[in-house]
């Protein structure tokens, strides 16, 4: 029989120094291998993986929902529903697209209605959303789709159509307004992937100025505080969110959570006189963020397991905490500090009663699934 204490006891020095060079050799050529992939792609190899494909297949689900892909086709067919005309035949393509459930044929529709007209912009965005298979790539569509919506905004008149136009002319031009609308922010979140930070500032800032108000629910300006927090534009990111704090409507994790967090980042750079009237401006300022969202500390204090968040989420629910601390924890980390004044403002906070909606509830159960804690 095999005795795994001699065949251990007759391994010489050579051998562990092999092991040892061998192990090393793979792991360098695995993070040579995932740097030139997230130079030339914008996302981690490992991580692309692992959460389109194993995460889903190990869990047994889809990465995204039933109940999140049915609002996002309410959404699409309300902004982007057929308007007649001419393009009524790549229309009814595009509206299969948006009813189906099956990725496969989704993109089929949005292959047959550009079949049917070569610049229809919604079919583009669709297969740069679902059928890329890269960052770069689903950029490189995106522009195709930029300029095929900007010529048909244009075609309808531009941000002036709807002055003496009929019903149907201005209804066509609302929806070529919202195409574009949705090609540029998903163009400005390729360049954020892909690093180039003052592109997609400068985009999220047209977008938060000009997008139509039927799309305010896109909430742009959220994803323009994720860049400029990136970039550590921290004058800019207060101004923002002092401007959107003021709107009781347009509060969110993204705007209460930051605005806790400069507070904790002027108490870390506080010098040590003023320190404490600043540790206690930060604690308050959590407690508040604390009590609008009780549910992003267990995630930014990673007391529960990120996932990939759904495109949709309950304000105030742990889908927007889930959502919130997936793409802003690397800049509480960043803050010295400021984990710790979370922890102890939400250590405070949870012996108060709490006051979470049961729809909200509801509509976290459906959203995240087995996700966030909902089984």
């Amino acid at each position: 029989m095999w005795d795994s204490s001699t065949f251990l006891s007759a391994l010489t020095p050579k051998f562990y120094v092999a092991l040892t060079g061998t192990s090393s050799l793979i792991s360098g050529l695995i993070l040579i291998f995932e740097w030139w992939y997230f130079r030339k792609y914008g996302t981690s190899f490992i991580e692309q993986m692992s959460l389109a494909h194993l995460g889903p297949w190990l869990g047994g689900g889809g990465a995204g929902g039933y109940y999140d892909m049915n609002l996002t086709a309410q959404e699409h067919q309300a902004w982007f529903g057929r308007c007649g005309g001419a393009e009524q035949a790549a229309e009814a393509h595009m509206a299969r697209a948006w009813r189906s459930r099956s990725p496969g044929a989704r993109v089929a529709a949005a292959r047959a209605a550009l079949a049917e007209r070569a610049d229809c912009a919604a079919a583009l965005l669709l297969l740069a959303e679902e059928d890329a298979p890269t960052v770069l790539e689903a950029e490189r569509v995106l522009r195709r789709a930029w300029r095929a919506g900007e010529a048909a905004w244009r075609a309808r008149g531009g941000a002036g159509a709807g002055v003496g136009a009929g019903a149907g002319g201005g209804a066509r031009a609302r929806r070529c307004a919202a195409v574009l609308a949705h090609v540029k922010r998903r163009a400005a979140m390729c360049a954020r992937r892909l690093g180039r930070l003052r592109d997609a500032a400068r985009m999220f800032r047209e977008l938060a100025r000009d997008a139509p108000p039927a799309l305010a629910p896109l909430a742009t300006h959220e994803n323009l505080i994720e860049v400029l927090l990136e970039q550590r534009a921290y004058a800019d990111v207060q101004a923002l969110v002092s401007r959107y704090e003021e709107c009781a409507a347009s509060r969110s994790a993204v705007t209460v959570y930051t605005a806790a967090l400069l507070r904790a980042r002027t108490a870390a750079c506080a010098a040590p006189p003023a320190r404490t009237a600043a540790d206690l401006a930060a604690l308050e300022a959590m407690s508040r963020a604390v009590e609008f969202n009780p549910h992003v500390p267990a995630y930014l204090l990673e007391q529960r397991a990120l996932a990939l968040p759904p495109e949709h989420v309950v304000r105030r629910g742990d889908s927007e905490a889930l959502a919130y601390a997936f793409w802003h924890l690397r800049h509480w980390r960043h803050v010295d500090g400021a984990l710790r004044l979370l922890a102890h403002a939400a250590q405070a906070t949870s012996s108060r009663p709490a006051r979470c909606l049961a729809c909200n509830a509801c509509g976290d159960r459906e959203l995240l699934g087995g996700r966030g804690g909902w089984g």
